[in-house]
């Protein structure tokens, strides 16, 4: 077939770990295969749920030999005789039990608390012949029982996704151009992401192209990040408040690994700092390199910021790295280890602006209790992962973190501050202790566990901070 709108490296549904990476292939069959064909072709494996729903194709369904599945005619919904033109239903439901027993390390109203975040997810999913998509999906977040609820706990039913797309070649490449509300994520999800461990995602009303030609992609965007509201059904917004574009380029096979990079200009209204409030306009220029050689496996990315805040410049930086040896044992343990660092604002009222803005940070690169965040932080993390069986990840991992400044606060998930701690205590923020499993219950059904233990050092504990336990029990289902 001449084209699909696909994208290169397609993670899978259930991914929600940077240390348990699987690929899927999706294959097509053509209508007028001959019989042999037809055989080879009823031996492939069905088309797979993937993360990005819009990524799948069930056009393999148009081929008579493949084995009939129960629903399988909202899979594969023929739009006339081109089997390349169809319409195509999914649904995703998410259900994750969490006890956090000292949220914010207890300070304030960081009271324990066990509650329910539940995601629900329907889908419409339409191919006319090789070149045009339509994709619509809706979301419904609900938090049932949890004591502080935040734009990213609850979204009543809202408009997730609704784009057109549209397929096409130039020069020998393929060009790609999607129009409307749509899911954005960069690489490993540091900073750019779909928001995927929190219970909404993020999405942006944006225009995206890209084009592709051999090991070359080249990418534009301008994005009006949309922004959760939760009190009625279909009341999310975006506007020029919030705004993020830029341009990308991704090179496969430079050397033994790939290479991207990125700049993007990011403008928020009223932003505030601790040592600065107003409009923050800042420019983010990225570069990630990430391969595998034999049994060692890597991933680094840098990040420079600049810009200002209100009138105080911005000087802010990260660098980001995972990498992993797999040993020829049983199990397949693969050991890591995880280096971070991001800035903080060292001398306050210097006019300058140093702490590091993580932009859409995916809610769970060091882990799901987001008891820190990714500003003003040193963090290194060795962990080993365990496969006893191809359905089942075992992961088991030590942090130790610390501050990249004391002239700054320690932040949790979505930068929230630590109260108290901005300028006072050691640089020394804690350790914790994280155990994770993930099982593949069936094709479609996973279910997860983590454990977290957060031991806080004394710059916390001086504030009235405590240590903190956290313990989340999910299932996906994805249809």
């Amino acid at each position: 077939m001449i084209g699909r709108l696909r994208m290169r490296n397609v993670p899978p549904l259930f991914r929600c770990s940077p240390y348990i990476v699987a690929t899927t292939l999706v294959l097509h069959a053509g209508s007028h295969a001959n019989a042999d064909e037809l055989a080879s072709a009823c031996t492939v494996p069905r088309p797979s749920v993937l993360f990005n729903r819009w990524q799948e194709d069930w056009s393999v369904l148009a081929n008579p030999c493949v084995p009939v599945k129960p629903l399988d005619g909202l899979k594969y919904i023929p739009l006339g005789s081109d089997p390349d033109s169809y319409l195509s239903l999914g649904a995703n439901l998410r259900e994750r039990v969490e006890i956090n027993d000292a949220p914010l390390f207890g300070i304030g109203a960081g009271h324990p608390d066990t509650y329910l975040i539940q995601r629900a997810q329907v889908s419409a999913d339409a191919y006319i012949a090789q070149h045009f998509q339509f994709f619509i999906q809706l979301e419904d977040a609900r938090a049932f029982g949890k004591d502080a609820v935040s734009p990213v706990d609850k979204n009543p039913l809202d408009l997730e996704q609704a784009f057109v797309a549209w397929v096409g070649h130039l020069a020998g490449g393929t060009v790609k151009l999607r129009l409307g509300r749509q899911e954005m994520a960069f690489d490993l999800q540091r900073f750019i992401s779909v928001r995927d461990g929190p219970n909404v995602r993020q999405t942006y009303d944006a225009v995206w192209a890209d084009y592709e030609n051999g090991k070359w992609r080249f990418i534009g965007y301008a994005t009006q990040p949309v922004q959760n509201r939760d009190v009625s059904s279909f009341d999310d917004v975006s506007n020029g408040h919030l705004t993020f574009s830029g341009v990308r380029f991704e090179r496969q096979d430079a050397g033994p690994g790939d290479l991207s990079g990125y700049y993007s200009l990011y403008n928020r209204s009223n932003a505030q700092f601790l040592d600065a409030t107003g409009d923050e306009h800042r420019n983010v220029f990225d570069l990630r390199y990430a391969g595998k050689t034999g049994r060692a496996d890597w991933d680094v990315e840098s990040m420079w910021q600049t810009g200002h805040v209100g009138s105080k410049t911005i000087g802010a930086w990260a660098v980001g790295s995972l990498a992993g040896y797999t040993l020829d044992a049983p199990w397949t343990p693969r050991l890591g280890i995880q280096i971070d660092a991001a800035s903080g604002d060292r001398h306050p009222n210097d006019g300058r602006v140093e702490t590091f803005n993580p932009l859409f940070p995916n809610g769970y690169y060091f882990t799901l209790a987001g008891y820190t965040g990714y500003a003003n932080i040193i963090h290194i993390k060795p962990s080993i992962t365990l496969k006893p069986s191809s359905r089942l990840a075992l992961l088991a991992a030590i942090g130790f973190q610390w501050r990249e400044t004391t002239g700054d606060a320690v932040y949790q998930q979505g930068n929230a501050i630590v109260p108290g701690t901005a300028g006072h205590g050691t640089r020394w923020t804690g350790m914790y202790a994280q155990l994770r499993a993930d099982w593949t219950i069936a094709d479609n059904l996973i279910g997860s566990v983590e454990a977290v233990h957060f031991q806080v050092g004394n710059s916390i504990r001086s504030v009235g901070g405590s240590n903190a336990d956290y313990v989340g029990v999910e299932l996906k289902y994805g249809w």
